[in-house]
């Protein structure tokens, strides 16, 4: 009766998903085991040697935006040394989705910044970038159990989703946030939070989803102070692809360069310096899979960072996929744990 509960409180899609989940082909024991390795591996989007050591896991999703009946499959990795976890992350991926809201010049000499026709707002499935989201629990009493639907709250007003927060002031998940264009060309994940935050369309619109602090650095939409052309252009002012401007990089925008038709990126992207910048990356797509190693300190010392700093604890997490997709993501139904070996 509790599963037909829960499943009720998403949109009819997702319950398909759900119950394709619970009723699929055999799972893994739901236990993610990290091998402590002497030599880490390179983060490099490739499969190097030492992943061998590890043994996987492989965790369905479902519910998401234009991914083959809303599925994929997760298939994870973990290695650690005395100070650092490592993480591998391959799932199936039929488009590498990097044209994100660019800048198109018109015949007339005007510039339009494509947009998904049926996004009313925070819901882009079109025109955006490929996204892989972990959340790692701090706080968050029900957890272990539900997983990140304990902070899911769907029906609400905001995303198209619902909102996400903790039920209780004090109670946070670490959120790992990897993006094809915004995070991936600069080597990084966005480091990110959930707390118990409700949604306020002027002081809250993310509602409990916040990121970690940060002292410079980040990603910023590329638009000029009028609204109707881009500020900048990449180096030389060559058009797009690719669809990100690396902020160190940027050039004055020069309109007589471009000829109708062309793009420009839509974004202008610079590392993540404090807190926000905690976890390297490296993703790689090819022949439909996504393949996407990262790394961060076993302990960050941040309160907005899950601490692994007892080996022999079990760390509870969830997984997300979003395929081209702002938030209508495919994701894990239950929990999965990482514990750490010997």
């Amino acid at each position: 009766m509790k599963k037909i509960i829960l499943l009720l409180a998403f949109p009819i899609g997702v319950a398909i998903g759900l119950l394709w989940f619970a009723g699929g082909d055999a799972q893994d024991s739901g236990v993610l085991t990290a091998k402590k390795v002497t030599k880490p591996p390179v983060l490099d989007g490739k499969v190097d040697p030492v992943w061998k050591e590890a043994k996987a896991i492989k965790i369905p999703v479902a519910g998401g935006a234009n991914l083959p009946n809303g599925r994929t499959e997760v298939t994870l990795k973990v290695v650690y040394t005395d100070t650092d976890l490592f993480l591998l992350a391959q799932w199936g991926d039929k488009s590498q989705s990097y044209q994100r809201s660019p800048w198109k010049k018109q015949a007339d000499g005007s510039w339009v910044k494509l947009k998904d026709p049926n996004d009313k707002g925070g819901d882009s499935n079109q025109y955006y970038e490929d996204k892989l989201a972990m959340i790692w629990n701090i706080s968050i009493p029900g957890f272990e159990a539900v997983g990140c639907m304990v902070a899911c709250h769907a029906g609400e007003p905001g995303k198209a989703y619902g909102n996400k927060y903790t039920s209780n002031p004090g109670e946070l998940g670490d959120i790992w946030h990897w993006k094809a264009v915004r995070t991936g060309p600069v080597g990084q994940v966005d480091d990110q939070y959930v707390d118990s935050t409700r949604y306020d369309k002027d002081k809250s619109p993310e509602a409990g989803r916040k990121s970690d602090p940060r002292t410079g650095g980040g990603y910023a939409d590329n638009v000029s102070d009028d609204k109707k052309l881009p500020k900048f252009g990449a180096k030389g002012n060559k058009g797009a692809p690719p669809y990100w401007i690396l902020d160190q990089e940027k050039e004055p925008f020069d309109d007589s360069k471009y000829k109708p038709g062309n793009e420009v990126a839509g974004i202008l992207v610079a590392p993540f310096v404090g807190d926000r910048g905690d976890i390297s990356a490296k993703a790689v797509w090819s022949k439909g899979v996504w393949t996407l190693e990262l790394s961060r300190k076993l302990t960050t010392g941040s309160k907005f960072d899950v601490q692994f700093d007892d080996l022999s604890k079990q760390y509870a997490f969830g997984v997300a996929v979003f395929d081209n997709a702002q938030v209508r993501h495919a994701f894990a139904a239950v929990p999965y744990k990482l514990v750490f070996g010997k």
